[in-house]
């Protein structure tokens, strides 16, 4: 864990750049990534790159190759991570550890670490075997819920005593690990890691706050971002939520740029990085998501808006660089978007 910078002092900045390889990067994803890179270079800071791979099923080195040329034909440079300092062709495979003092830079590479962080949780009694079906889980859909979150956990399997849990492998279910959430949040309190936060007329009282550098103060009671959420797949998979905290308090990352469909996943990231004792979390903002002509935010599926089918169609990406920071207001709102490269874009 980073050591906390001295009284007054601010640290160095730090950011990221996390794509995941599991398909080719669009207008969206270097929007976010624009965003990320122009916020660390205005304050000289230190940009990681880290491969997020840790979906075995759908994670492609062709797909990591293609990132790292996508990001070196717009500008993007890093400064630790796969192909930093070697260039895009040198350090292509979801399997390079990367260069820089925190790595490996690629999740696949860091399964002791989550393991780990999963052990020290449970030694807390934090964590729990959960055999709810998938099916079972979609029963419960017509429950209110916000966002894509689905609908929080009910706490089913937290109950469950030895035997009932060996009843359920007996049926041959498997069991994911869920976090215990108001279990977590109350040791947070107690040991002084997060601060008692209550919402006036709820008795839940699971609330985290933090302020976004975009949207303004924010305030997620954990119920409503999904309950006991899962640290670790019944496939054995870890958690997109538990790697990601685990990675950003061992990288010493000081700030978060991404879209803004990750909202709820902050305040669940907070609590993780309490509990594994990150004294100073990351400054967070999620940006907004960009959406094609009929309304639809990009995604996968939108090839033709891939970046590698922009640079197919003979689109510069100047082009490409100057229409996103024109989105980003970094151009007069009266202009038309104007190439630029993307260092021409910072004070």
């Amino acid at each position: 864990m980073n050591a906390a910078p001295a009284p007054g002092r601010q640290p160095h900045a730090r950011g990221r750049l996390a794509p995941s390889p599991t398909g080719f990067l669009h207008l969206g994803n270097a929007f976010a990534f624009l965003c990320a890179w122009l916020s660390i270079r205005k304050q000289s800071g230190t940009l990681v790159l880290r491969m997020e791979d840790i979906d075995p099923e759908r994670s492609r080195p062709e797909f990591a190759a293609a990132i790292l040329r996508d990001l070196d034909w717009l500008g993007l440079d890093w400064d630790e991570g796969p192909g930093a300092g070697e260039g895009p062709e040198t350090s292509s495979s979801c399997n390079m550890p990367g260069v820089g003092p925190c790595a490996p830079y690629t999740q696949s590479l860091r399964i002791e670490r989550y393991a780990s962080a999963l052990l020290r949780l449970e030694e807390r009694k934090l964590i729990y075997p959960c055999y709810c079906s998938r099916k079972e889980l979609r029963l419960l859909a017509s429950a209110p819920h916000i966002g894509d979150e689905g609908v929080p956990y009910p706490g089913i399997c937290r109950q469950l005593d030895d035997a009932g849990r060996r009843k359920r492998e007996r049926e041959g279910r498997r069991a994911c690990l869920r976090l215990d959430t108001e279990g977590a949040y109350a040791l947070a309190v107690a040991s002084g890691l997060l601060s008692q936060n209550t919402q006036s007329g709820d008795s839940r009282g699971a609330y985290l706050h933090f302020a976004d550098a975009v949207l303004g103060e924010q305030r997620f009671c954990l119920q409503d971002c999904g309950g006991d959420f899962a640290l670790r797949r019944s496939d054995g998979v870890v958690a997109y939520q538990l790697a990601v905290s685990v990675d950003d308090a061992a990288m010493g990352i000081t700030e978060v740029i991404r879209g803004e469909d990750l909202l709820l996943s902050t305040p669940r990231q907070l609590l993780l990085l309490a509990l594994l004792g990150c004294a100073r979390p990351p400054a967070y903002a999620h940006v907004p998501l960009l959406h094609d002509a009929h309304g639809m935010r990009l995604a996968k599926r939108h090839k033709s808006l891939e970046l590698r089918s922009l640079r197919a169609a003979g689109i510069r990406p100047e082009a490409v660089v100057g229409y996103l920071g024109w989105l980003a207001g970094l151009q007069a709102e009266e202009q038309s978007p104007l190439p630029a490269r993307a260092s021409e874009l910072l004070p």
